[in-house]
């Protein structure tokens, strides 16, 4: 598959919190800052994302703030 991405941010999932629709994932990345990502409840289902798991955090830049 091929991203326009270029920020690729590799860590560990510390945190997963699920809302109604939205979960939020942290991934402590190598510096240990700390990434959150807001994806869907689903996303989180078929990755079966859990805290401890190796992660990567792929960011476009025209979504950081």
């Amino acid at each position: 598959m091929k991203l326009s991405a270029r920020n690729v941010l590799h860590g560990k999932v510390t945190e997963v919190t699920r809302g109604a629709t939205t979960s939020h994932v942290r991934i402590q990345i190598a510096s240990g800052a700390v990434i959150t990502a807001s994806i869907t409840n689903e996303a989180v289902d078929d990755l079966a994302l859990k805290v401890g798991d190796d992660a990567s955090a792929i960011v476009k830049a025209s979504d950081v703030i």
